[in-house]
């Protein structure tokens, strides 16, 4: 009878952790993700029943995730495009836009690499196959390996807006699907050009584009010419009190802000 009692409690007070336990799904940007990576393990830390899931497919798919229900914030490293929020409304989902930090996409080349300036124009001509050797461009008699994110990339939709301006990308462009995988080929490879999230600098040089580099104060002040908000997206505004409230919010405090500084990104706020 005791065991009996004993059984039933437990299996009562199992029941009220499952009652009370919360999810959160987050999907979208490869940019966005160490952010929203950085803020789930800290959620976690000061919420242990709460079972938060971070993806890293692409600001793309986080807006399809979000209008499909999939998810309950979207990371993206772009704004949602008009096709998309027509998609949402028609699906009864009414998404809003929550800026969560600043970002430059920085120019990266092999540290080795003697370059260290280009203008947004040889930028575009290397990136349409114009200019295919560093020695066009004050740099060594070494072919360009040119490198692009993927389009369904917020990253790249930010640079072929910026910096190409709609032009298209020449034949020899490699395409990668991420961040770290750009970072990588480029850390990697001597003659390589690619771009990235100011986050991932580490291993590769950042050029300055048009005189000025890709810095904390640059992107603050929008001096850089490819600097760029970063987005959380929600089906709605989340009720207050609620933890994707707390979630979409938690950049406005000061260990917001410290998680994000920690992360290579620019903070909204300066405490």
């Amino acid at each position: 009878m005791k065991k009996m009692i004993a059984s039933m409690i437990v299996s009562v007070l199992t029941m009220g952790v499952a009652a009370h336990a919360q999810t959160l799904q987050i999907d979208g940007s490869t940019t966005v993700g160490p952010i929203a990576d950085a803020f789930a393990e800290y959620f976690k830390s000061v919420q242990p029943d709460l079972a938060i899931t971070v993806k890293k497919t692409g600001s793309g798919d986080g807006a399809a995730a979000l209008i499909d229900g999939r998810c309950d914030i979207a990371t993206m490293s772009r704004f949602m495009k008009p096709e998309e929020f027509q998609k949402a409304v028609a699906g009864n989902v009414l998404p809003v836009a929550h800026v969560v930090a600043m970002d430059g996409v920085c120019i990266v080349v092999h540290p080795s690499n003697p370059v260290k300036a280009l203008t947004g124009a040889q930028v575009r001509d290397i990136y349409t196959g114009k200019i295919a050797n560093w020695k066009e461009v004050g740099g060594s008699d070494t072919p360009i390996v040119v490198i692009s994110r993927d389009t369904s990339s917020g990253t790249y939709e930010t640079f072929e807006s910026l910096v190409m301006k709609k032009q298209p990308m020449g034949a020899g462009v490699e395409y990668v699907n991420a961040n770290p995988q750009a970072q990588s080929r480029v850390r990697t490879t001597a003659g390589a050009i690619g771009y990235v999230g100011l986050g991932f600098l580490e291993g590769v040089k950042a050029l300055s584009i048009d005189g000025i580099s890709p810095t904390r104060q640059t992107v603050a002040n929008g001096s850089y010419p490819v600097t760029r908000p970063l987005f959380l997206f929600t089906n709605g505004y989340p009720k207050l009190g609620s933890v994707v409230h707390k979630f979409v919010t938690f950049h406005l405090t000061e260990k917001g802000q410290e998680l994000i500084e920690s992360k290579g990104f620019v903070p909204l706020t300066n405490y």
